[in-house]
Order: structure tokens, then C-alpha cells, then sequence
């Protein structure tokens, strides 16, 4: 019973879009459905907070450090020929240098989230010069798309109780990951991706996957890692946020 319920909630709190994807064909992933998460100071990903709530079989795609114009355009093409939607965690340098790809990620229908400015360890930085890496990721996002950023992943993952109260001030969310695949690591063969991709998922069953779109390595192997997953029966959930308020802005820390 209770988990039937908790289906119906996923299924009142998500946008089925199988009708989006009409023109895909059978051999394609598309998109099962899409979550509208609210902006608020949430925090997701098993490797560190609370699980997000997915079905069995259902995973996020994520891509960080973008964008790059050598490898995020094949990223983009091959997630455009299966239909399926993923999430960009950007890095505020590389999205200055390049806008207009940042943006055509958005317009492919992807969300899009930071990902600091200069990639840093935020423990090795003083309070101050984390505040100033993430005004600066800030200020690159909102140059680029207009609106503030409604989700944040940390470089390394590596979480500082000074960002966690800015971005707790400015109701970010906190996006960290269930499964990596290690895909950052030479010598890295698209089959090694899979297969890693495949026995990671196994011991969580569901989850937020982490890839990077700065790897052509990663663009390489997508069409293999998008089959694979398909063919172990799993189901791609697109995240997206509620729009910000009008007006808004983000506040500097």
C-alpha cells in the first residue's frame, strides 16, 4: 500500500512526456517523465543528503564542468537522437567563454544548474574567496540566461558549511549524485563505462548518475551508455525547477 502511494505522489509531482516524444524511435531511451522541483534550499543525492524521490529503474542524467565546444555539441547530439534529457552543472568560467553553447544547451529542452566559477576546492579557499567563487558562477549564470541558478553541485563534491548557508540562504538547491562512473579517469573505454555504469546502478537501483560533458571520452561512449542503460530496463527522469520570481536576483555572500 504505501508504496503505491508513494507512486501516485511521484505521478501527481512530475509531467509524464511521452507525448514529447512521439517522434523517437523503439530503440530510443526518451524521457519517462519530468519532476518540476520547487527553488528552495533542498539537497539530493545519496552520496551525501536524501535520495530523490525516483521510482525503481529510474535515473538522472548529469553532465558537469561544461560547457566545451569539442565535446558538449556530441553530448547534445547524441541525448537529442534518444530523446532524452539531462541536467548541466556549469562552471562559471567555461560558460562565460562560451554563452551561446551554454544557451543552446537550455534550448535543447535540458536543465541547467552551477558548478563554482574556477572548479576549486572550496576547503582549501578561505570563506571569503568561496563567497567570491560563487558570486562570480552567479554572475556568469545570470549573464548568460537571465534568471538566477536554482541549483548548485559542488566541485569534488566537496561541501563547505560557508557555501551550504549561502546557497541555504538563497533557496539553491543542493545537487549531489547516487552513482559515478568514474568517466574522468584515462584510458577510459566506452564498453569500461557501461559496464561500470551497469554494476554501480545494480547496488542502488535507481539514482542521480554523474558524467561530464568535458570528457570525449564521455561524448564517445553516450550512445553505448544510453543503450545499456535501456536495456537493463532503466527509465530517464528529467529534472527541472520552478521559474524564479520576477525580479529576483541572487544576493552576494
Amino acid at each position: 500500500m504505501r508504496g503505491g502511494l508513494v507512486l501516485g505522489l511521484l505521478a501527481c509531482a512530475s509531467v509524464a512526456s511521452g507525448s514529447s516524444w512521439a517522434a523517437c524511435g523503439p530503440d530510443a531511451i526518451g524521457t519517462s517523465r519530468t519532476i518540476t522541483l520547487k527553488r528552495e534550499a533542498a539537497a539530493y543525492g545519496t552520496a551525501q543528503h536524501a535520495a530523490l524521490p525516483l521510482a525503481p529503474g529510474e535515473v538522472v542524467l548529469t553532465f558537469d564542468d561544461g560547457p566545451r565546444p569539442e565535446s558538449t555539441p556530441k553530448v547534445l547530439a547524441t541525448l537529442s537522437q534518444q530523446c532524452a534529457r539531462a541536467t548541466f552543472f556549469m562552471v562559471g568560467e567555461h560558460l562565460a567563454r562560451n554563452p551561446e553553447l551554454a544557451r543552446e544547451v537550455r534550448a535543447q529542452g535540458h536543465s541547467v544548474g552551477a558548478h563554482g566559477n574556477t572548479h576549486a576546492h572550496a576547503p582549501q579557499q578561505s570563506p571569503a574567496e568561496q563567497l567570491a567563487d560563487m558570486n562570480a558562477a552567479q554572475a556568469a549564470y545570470q549573464q548568460a540566461f537571465g534568471t538566477p541558478t536554482p541549483a548548485w553541485r559542488f566541485p569534488f563534491l566537496e561541501e563547505t558549511p560557508t557555501m551550504t548557508g549561502a546557497l541555504q540562504a538563497q533557496a539553491i538547491t543542493t545537487m549531489s549524485i547516487d552513482v559515478a562512473i568514474d568517466d574522468w579517469l584515462p584510458g577510459q573505454t566506452p564498453q569500461m563505462l557501461a559496464d561500470r555504469l551497469v554494476e554501480r546502478l545494480a547496488k542502488v537501483g535507481r539514482g542521480i548518475i554523474l558524467m561530464h560533458d568535458v570528457e570525449d571520452g564521455t561524448a564517445a561512449a553516450l550512445p553505448l551508455l544510453l543503450a545499456t542503460l535501456k536495456a537493463h530496463g532503466y527509465r530517464v527522469v528529467h529534472l527541472e525547477w520552478e521559474p524564479a520570481a520576477p525580479g529576483t536576483m541572487p544576493r552576494g555572500g
